[in-house]
């Protein structure tokens, strides 16, 4: 979810295969972290050049029987590998990593692998600068909203939430644009688009792009914004690098349905200008309290709400699905974001137009496509089959 720019278009092809280990390590505590307790899973990854045709310097099996006898005095971590790596075996050159060199984050079994920090050590260039500076000016501007109250300006913010977070960023965006899972005609489509462009959180092509390369590296060391490299890193932070999407997995190349589209071509050249316009549309209609509530603070709650998806989901909750990732079923993000709080649910069935799969998974936005469903404007609905599920299940 880039907020104004889109990443430049050089794509570099990398392969990345997840490991899943477990160690028995002390710790001693750190700020914001607990100790990694025994058998805690962590997530490590092995990369190699794409140009070579084999990963660089991998044990067969005989070498890897040799490696286990010769180093019999020490304990040899457990190593577990999904279908991806079922032919892979451990790189000859891994060593033991230092003792309490992993963290948990708080009140989850989430290991803060790779500690990420786009604040020090790097160059900010000019977009990154941007990005941060319209971000820090929506929540200075919702500061004074306890000062610019009246009730007018509240329910224009809450309008506003519905329609550029429901209809816009989880509807459009998510369902429709990113994942496919059903079709409207296409002056529906680009007006619930348009919706999302409002919520100040990136073009569609910007958007979907970074969304599509989450899904394909998944807390992997490609993932746009995954918490083994940091809770705050996977909630906001990420957003300042604007150049890490295009340096991990490429260009906007993987949007192309959407770029050979005018109407987001257009979007794409014009984008900022949208939001500003409507900044100034409700300052004409209410003054500075209807542009502190319907910009400032409904722009920084659907921000947070998106994000949360992104962090909480991925650290807090509960596992339905062999995902082989962290994501998790949320039910209080479920409430406040519309039905994506079922995350869990919805990296199985990437395709799905329902999150919420269970009566009691409350998700308005499968309600809203359900409806439109109903009076024909929403076709080729999908949805998970019976056997796709006994497959994808835990148990």
């Amino acid at each position: 979810m880039d907020l104004i720019t889109s990443p430049p278009s050089n794509p570099k092809t990398h392969h990345c295969f997840p490991l899943h280990r477990t160690f028995n390590r002390p710790g001693r505590p750190v700020l914001g972290f607990r100790p990694l307790p025994q058998s805690s899973k962590v997530l490590n990854f092995v990369h190699y050049d794409s140009k070579q045709s084999q990963p660089n310097k991998f044990l067969t099996s005989t070498k890897l029987f040799r490696h286990l006898l010769t180093n019999s005095n020490r304990t040899v971590p457990t190593i577990s590998t999904n279908a991806a790596l079922s032919e892979a075996t451990e790189p000859e050159a891994e060593t033991e990593p230092e003792p309490g060199k992993y963290r948990r984050i708080l009140l989850s079994d989430v290991i803060v692998k790779r500690p990420r920090n786009v604040f020090m050590g790097r160059e900010w260039n000019l977009r990154d600068m941007a990005t941060a500076g319209v971000v820090l000016a929506m929540h200075l501007l919702s500061l004074f909203a306890p000062f610019q109250f009246n009730w007018g300006a509240f329910w224009v913010a809450v309008a506003l939430y519905v329609v550029t977070g429901l209809f816009g960023i989880t509807l459009s965006y998510h369902r429709n644009l990113s994942h496919k899972s059903f079709k409207l005609p296409k002056w529906l489509e680009y007006l619930f688009a348009y919706f999302a462009v409002q919520a100040l959180q990136g073009s569609p092509i910007d958007w979907v792009s970074t969304h599509r390369y989450h899904h394909q590296f998944c807390d992997s060391e490609r993932d746009p914004h995954s918490p083994i490299e940091g809770f705050w890193c996977s909630h906001i932070s990420w957003l300042f690098d604007t150049n890490s999407v295009a340096e991990r997995c490429g260009g906007s190349n993987n949007a192309g349905d959407l770029e050979k589209q005018p109407f987001y071509q257009l979007i794409q050249k014009t984008y900022i200008a949208h939001p500003i316009a409507l900044g100034v549309l409700l300052y004409a209609m209410g003054g500075f309290p209807f542009l502190v509530w319907g910009m400032g603070v409904r722009i920084i709650w659907v921000y947070h709400i998106t994000w949360l998806v992104n962090s909480a989901c991925h650290v807090w909750g509960k596992q339905a699905w062999n995902t082989c990732d962290l994501s998790r079923n949320n039910w209080w993000v479920a409430l406040l974001a519309f039905g994506e709080g079922w995350h869990n649910n919805h990296h199985a069935f990437e395709y799905s137009a329902r999150h919420g799969l269970n009566w009691w998974q409350l998700d308005m936005t499968w309600y809203v496509v359900r409806f439109l469903q109903a009076i024909g404007l929403a076709t080729d609905v999908k949805l998970p089959t019976e056997a796709h599920k006994q497959r994808m299940a835990l148990n």
